[in-house]
């Protein structure tokens, strides 16, 4: 008997009633199967998650988490959160912030970003000593199998103990997670957690946590007013345009609030992805040195700021460079991200048309394009799913990945017509390395 993406449960009960013994066999999995010899001990959904961490570079050995914000910037960004009306109600019900309290109450946007961590002094020192604070990423991406990106990828709760977890700087801990979502459009607005030493789990803790995101979802509705799309919901006097990029392919263009289709230089293509990878900003020098090497003066910058704002409005602040905080910045390359991030490898494929700014040569530029082209590769190969890897090695930017064109003709064989597909394009891929 399994239950849930943990591990499974043969010995249903242990966790609860005897965590040490419990976390020890979980260990001794975790070695055997990251040492390649897999162990039914782990579920198949267990497995799966560790095998997408690897493919986006996460290593058992390393605690290496992606701080998005610095602490203080989460916490003002927390503030004009949709599930800011939410959080007094949720720390009321599964906060402990008394002095024995061992669990940490953690509420994360919708993609894995801790906005809030409410428990006792000691709970949140052991949390820090994770970085696990306002800023980071918790996401399979950020740092790999952990409740929180299981219900970003599953879209359903999640529990992990100790060794579930792929990092083994978590083994010490437990969480239990499930998505929060839009009452009216039923988008994923962000996630609840409960975490602690994996002693403090209790047969209750999932149970709590629904009832946690099912409060969330019922104030939600009483507040009113869905979420537009994946606009989250602010108060009236931080309501925010919406700038839309569409970077991948030969013809970059800007949308500002759904409206006409603005064409872009390539040249201010350029500028804007720039500004949109660095929320910290830019100086002119900076700018120009990325675009024009040891050449580049910052006046030739400045004066492509004025005519980016000429075309689109009032979307860029000065000293340094980078998005009004009145603007939502959203592009075409950050949806695939998101989406790989998030575990859906059909859907970031989908939204894949071209790679990064196709006819730019600015080695910033380029560099981007691979990080999410290699990225896209990874995830796909990782999916152990020959119809997408057939998919990706059909289009133009899947179209030299020798790797997964080898994947998927191992396992459709030779009697499958794709395989006969596959096989001439990596002979194609063989004479043109040649040439």
């Amino acid at each position: 008997m399994r239950t849930g993406t943990g591990a499974a449960t043969y010995l249903p009960d242990l966790r609860f009633t005897a965590p040490a013994e419990y976390a020890r066999t979980l260990r001794k999995a975790h070695e055997a199967t990251i040492s390649g010899n897999p162990d039914p001990f782990l579920s198949p959904g267990i497995l799966k998650s560790w095998q997408r961490s690897l493919a986006l570079g996460i290593d058992p050995d390393q605690h290496r988490p992606v701080h998005r914000h610095d602490v203080s910037e989460a916490r003002s960004l927390s503030a004009g959160h949709r599930l800011a009306s939410v959080m007094p109600a949720l720390s009321q019900l599964l906060a402990d912030e008394s002095a024995a309290g061992r669990h940490l109450l953690i509420v994360t946007d919708r993609q894995g970003e801790v906005l809030w961590r409410v428990g006792s002094r000691q709970a949140l020192r052991l949390a820090d000593s994770l970085e696990f604070v306002e800023g980071a990423d918790w996401s399979e991406s950020g740092v790999g199998t952990n409740a929180i990106g299981e219900a970003l990828v599953t879209g359903a709760p999640a529990q992990l103990f100790s060794a579930e977890h792929l990092v083994r700087m978590h083994h010490d801990w437990a969480c239990t997670a499930a998505p929060i979502r839009d009452p009216f459009t039923g988008e994923v607005v962000g996630v609840l957690d409960v975490s602690g030493p994996f002693e403090s789990v209790t047969p209750d803790s999932l149970r709590m946590v629904r009832c946690g995101v099912r409060l969330a979802e019922e104030l939600l509705k009483t507040a009113g007013t869905p979420a537009a799309g994946h606009l989250l919901r602010q108060p009236a006097s931080a309501v925010r345009s919406t700038l839309m990029l569409r970077l991948l392919g030969d013809t970059p263009s800007a949308e500002v609030d759904g409206g006409a289709r603005l064409p872009l230089t390539l040249r201010r293509a350029e500028i804007l992805a720039l500004l949109a990878s660095r929320t910290q900003g830019w100086s002119a020098d900076e700018l120009a040195y990325r675009l024009h090497g040891e050449d580049g003066a910052a006046t030739a910058i400045r004066t492509e700021m004025h005519r980016i704002r000429s075309v689109l409005g009032n979307v860029v602040e000065p000293n340094p460079y980078r998005f009004s905080s009145a603007i939502r910045v959203v592009t075409d390359a950050s949806v695939v991200a998101c989406h790989l991030r998030e575990g859906r490898v059909l859907d970031a494929l989908a939204a894949y048309p071209a790679k990064l700014l196709n006819r730019s040569v600015n080695l910033s530029v380029e560099l981007m394009r691979d990080e999410l082209n290699e990225a896209m590769g990874a995830s796909v190969r990782a999916s152990g799913n020959a119809q997408l890897m057939m998919r990706w090695c059909a289009s133009d930017m899947g179209a030299s990945d020798t790797e997964a064109a080898s994947a998927m003709a191992s396992l459709v064989g030779p009697n499958d017509p794709r395989y006969q597909l596959v096989r001439a394009q990596m002979e194609r891929v063989d004479r043109e390395l040649q040439a």
